[in-house]
């Protein structure tokens, strides 16, 4: 029996709705998991009223528009748990692919942030969440790179995509004649500034996090600081760790433990702190992320173009089995080359898989959990985004089922994540509005984006001293 799917707020009658999809199928990733063949999907403003069956959600809604979706698969908005979304996408694809993570980060990425103006990190942020919607993704966590946050909060209202943000903060004096006591009192203002000037209300698209550069970078206090903050305004904190060996070493070198353990043994890990890599670990690190209830970001697609380690030393198979909640994310431009999610996701399913040759790990449903559900918990909208449900936001996406890699459409889940891609993303809505119509923003011109990002490209390399290279002659 389906349960019922709305009534109106009087009791008496159908409930008034803005948009019908009816005759799709519809994977809801609700509690119980249904999945619809011919399934009905209605919202009223920014939130669904209806889901289920189409002749049973037919007839409990009358709406302003209906719409025929036996084209499409609907399913939630995917949630990236880590993009840097300034700096990189404005100079895609311009390191080379032989750079190990030290000479990618401070050789060539650290220098492109430096070099670009706030006029170029907006357009940057554009084209990072024009990307992201196109290819499925409704709501982001920044992975704390920003340096003109209101700028970029600016760039993306026009854009209209959800997403929790967070300036460049980092506090550790490396230089002995720095003050390393003014350093973390600056850090500590910034994050209580962003909190405070972009406050996580239940109606805003854009909102402040605790985004921590991480690594070795931050000190105890500010840890402690970020923590604190999150948990005072019901946030999170993200921060890396681990990608490489170097992070586990100077916390073994400095502490006397690795570095999970020693955030632990500081107070400051729980559910609303996500790690993002977390590769380089032992098992009493992912003991202690299971035991405090951390969330890990997985970022495949960085893994393997930055040969991080990820399938010889990372142990994410373990962390799945321990009850570590896996979210996913797309990284930078210049490691991933795309903010596709889907592509994360088959990276995700395929990785580990092959790594341990056991086909019984990260299957598709778990995959697309991590992209959806996990994510929406990562990001603090569990209540709200993540599954497509009475009540929550309508942040949805259609996947075009009228295309090669959809046909036949058999199992939807395991062909969301193993056939398609976000090339297939038909329509996108957030928050109630549709900003992806037959493939194309209607928020933004995207002619015009592009064009000033072409312009702008080659200025931020010349600035940051570094020049595109290519091993065969561009004439």
């Amino acid at each position: 029996m389906h349960e019922p799917t709305a009534s109106s707020p009087d009791g008496l009658g159908p409930v008034r709705a803005d948009l019908l999809i009816r005759n799709a199928w519809i994977v809801t990733m609700d509690d119980e998991r249904r999945i619809y063949r011919d399934g009905g999907l209605a919202i009223a403003g920014d939130r669904i009223v209806a889901v289920g069956p189409s002749e049973v959600v037919e007839h409990a809604v009358v709406a302003r528009e209906t719409i025929d979706g036996r084209r499409f698969e609907l399913t939630p908005g995917f949630v990236n748990c880590h993009v840097h979304i300034t700096g990189e996408p404005i100079t895609r694809g311009y390191v080379p692919d032989d750079t190990d993570w030290r000479t990618n980060v401070f050789d060539w990425l650290i220098p492109t942030y430096m070099a670009q103006n706030p006029a170029e990190e907006a357009l940057s942020a554009q084209l990072a969440a024009v990307e992201m919607l196109r290819s499925g993704t409704t709501c982001f966590v920044e992975a704390g790179t920003i340096i003109d946050l209101p700028g970029v909060v600016a760039a993306l209202e026009q854009v209209g995509i959800r997403g929790r943000i967070g300036q460049w903060v980092q506090d550790r004096a490396f230089d002995p004649a720095e003050d390393q006591a003014q350093l973390t009192a600056a850090a500590i203002g910034r994050l209580e500034d962003q909190i405070a000037r972009f406050p996580a209300r239940d109606d805003a698209l854009l909102a402040g996090w605790a985004c921590l550069v991480g690594h070795n970078t931050a000190t105890d206090e500010l840890w402690r600081a970020a923590s604190a903050l999150a948990l005072d305004h019901r946030l999170g904190v993200t921060a890396h760790m681990s990608p490489d060996p170097a992070d586990p070493q100077f916390y073994l070198e400095t502490t006397g433990r690795r570095a999970i353990e020693h955030l632990e043994a500081i107070g400051v890990l729980g559910d609303h702190v996500s790690l993002t890599h977390a590769i380089h670990l032992d098992d009493a690190e992912v003991a202690t992320l299971a035991r405090t209830g951390t969330r890990v970001t997985h970022c495949p697609m960085t893994a393997i173009k930055g040969a991080y380690g990820a399938s010889s030393a990372g142990k994410f198979p373990e962390m799945h089995a321990a009850g570590v909640a896996i979210q996913l994310g797309t990284d930078g431009a210049n490691n991933a080359n795309a903010q596709d999610m889907m592509r994360a996701m088959y990276l995700m399913a395929g990785l580990h898989k092959d790594a341990r040759r056991d086909a019984s790990l990260f299957p598709a449903t778990s995959v697309l959990e991590a992209g959806t559900i996990n994510g929406a918990a990562g990001a603090g909208l569990s209540d709200r985004i993540g599954s497509l449900a009475v009540g929550k936001k309508a942040d949805f996406v259609a996947h075009d089922r009228d295309r090669p890699e959809w046909v036949p459409l058999l199992n939807p889940v395991n062909q969301l994540v193993w056939s398609a891609d976000g090339r297939g993303v038909h329509s996108v809505w957030v928050d109630g509005k549709r900003l992806v119509d037959g493939y194309r923003m209607t928020t933004i011109d995207e002619e015009r984006l592009y064009s000033d990002i072409e312009a702008a490209a080659d200025g931020i390399i010349a600035r940051a001293g570094k020049a595109v290279s290519s091993a065969w002659p561009v004439l």
